[in-house]
């Protein structure tokens, strides 16, 4: 049976699917492998719009490792790798927790997030992995591993791990109290934004906002963190229109017309911008973080250093105008995130600003990308691990200065290269 990812990039048929039910299982899915020196690939809800999880050996499905195996003392939950961040976030409020952050998806499984570097916007705020205290994984030669408290390589050398180092099968994460978000939305001139951005950001807990090509208008989206239960929520009538009938349905045949009619792009941008009103409300924070993304799209996205976001963006903004050929249907949008010492973050050792450009999943995209990867290399941009890119082992060695310590990891994990495939070849070499 052929495995499609979301995005539609990658559709490939396993040679074998194995769903084990346990660890024990796992460890024999992966020590058989070995000894056929056959590969081994998990996968997850396939989020990823990069070949991250194509399997054309052993399809490595961990559905069956679901749910919540402790709380701990302190906050921290020890939850199966299978586990999809929408269905831990619930599970979470019954115990009167939330994840510190969360990205605007929560599809995906909570091993495929962590290992990948999904994160979520919020100058003081980490992505995903810098929640993590400890792993549970099954390396390349069959050993299970708990990494955590001083027990084997550092966690901050493994979290985002790719899939490459090991089969995630548990993670401890840290986690706080609930919490609700009093959210703000708004459009505003590109050029307000800017203008106000630095102030912006430092007040705020979690500020992205999302420029319109063609036009010079930006939505806006400002969260701010409150103890206890919502006080003004969204009228349920205004979230299923807005957020299900115009942001998907609507937006979905929008769409359809400019893929058709690339020239109506720019006037349909201005109609989007213009569609938009402002809203405040509160709820709880997963329920403001995430959203329900049913139009299909491909995307790239590179963090840069937070200094450099004004040209990446200025230089961006002077690509678009000059290339109306392509067709820009979707907004670019703008987070940010704090420094961190997780290895193969795209946010290690410095303050980052994202920059993650998208497109219809049926209208062409490549030289688009192409100009924003030529543009971000010219800050260092580091791209998004789980979203598309051209770069190889060489060029990442630049981008992300641990990647020789996570090579010799790997070595360590998986001597004989049984959790590989095409992709990770490229990024990480033999």
């Amino acid at each position: 049976m052929t495995w499609e990812n979301w995005s539609g990039t990658v559709a490939v048929t396993p040679a074998e699917v194995a769903c084990p039910r346990d660890v024990e299982e796992v460890v024999e899915v992966v020590r058989r492998a070995g000894r056929a020196g056959r590969q081994v690939t998990a996968v997850g809800s396939g989020h990823s719009f990069t070949p991250l999880a194509e399997a054309r050996d052993v399809q490595l499905r961990l559905d069956h490792l679901t749910g919540i195996v402790a709380v701990e003392p302190g906050g921290r939950v020890r939850v199966r790798a299978g586990t999809r961040l929408r269905e831990l976030s619930a599970l979470l409020a019954r115990h009167g927790l939330a994840l510190e952050n969360l990205g605007d998806i929560d599809a995906q499984t909570v091993a495929g997030a962590v290992a990948t570097g999904t994160h979520g916007t919020g100058a003081r705020f980490g992505g995903l992995a810098t929640q993590v205290a400890a792993l549970e994984l099954v390396t390349g030669d069959g050993r299970l591993l708990r990494l955590g408290e001083g027990a084997g390589p550092p966690v901050e050398g493994v979290v985002v791990g790719l899939g490459a180092l090991g089969v995630v099968t548990e993670v401890t994460l840290r986690c706080v109290p609930a919490f609700t978000l009093h959210a703000v939305e708004d459009t505003e001139r590109y050029d307000a934004v800017l203008e106000s951005l630095d102030e912006r950001v430092e007040r705020h807990d979690h500020v992205e906002f999302y420029w319109f090509p063609y036009t010079d208008r930006c939505l806006t989206k400002t969260n701010t963190r409150r103890p206890g239960p919502p006080e003004r929520p969204l009228p349920r009538w205004r979230r299923v229109l807005e957020d299900e009938v115009l942001s998907n349905g609507v937006y979905r045949a929008v769409n359809e017309v400019g893929r058709r009619r690339p020239r109506a792009v720019p006037a349909l941008n201005r109609l989007a911008a213009r569609a938009l009103s402002r809203r405040e409300y509160d709820d709880v924070s997963s329920r403001v973080f995430a959203t329900t993304r049913r139009v299909r799209f491909v995307e790239s996205e590179y963090a840069v250093p937070r200094e450099s976001l004004v040209p990446v963006l200025g230089a961006l903004r002077a690509w678009v105008a000059a290339h109306p050929e392509a067709a820009v249907q979707f907004p670019v949008e703008v987070r940010f995130a704090a420094a961190d010492d997780v290895w193969l973050s795209t946010a290690y050792r410095r303050p980052t600003a994202y920059v993650a450009v998208h497109q219809f999943h049926r209208s062409p995209a490549a030289d688009y990308f192409h100009a924003v990867e030529a543009i971000a290399a010219e800050h260092g941009g580091r791209p998004h691990w789980g979203k598309l890119h051209g770069l190889d082992a060489t060029a990442l060695t630049a981008r992300y200065p641990r990647l020789p310590e996570v090579l010799a990891l790997r070595e360590e994990l998986d001597p004989q290269r049984v959790l590989t495939n095409r992709h990770l070849r490229r990024l990480l070499g033999e």
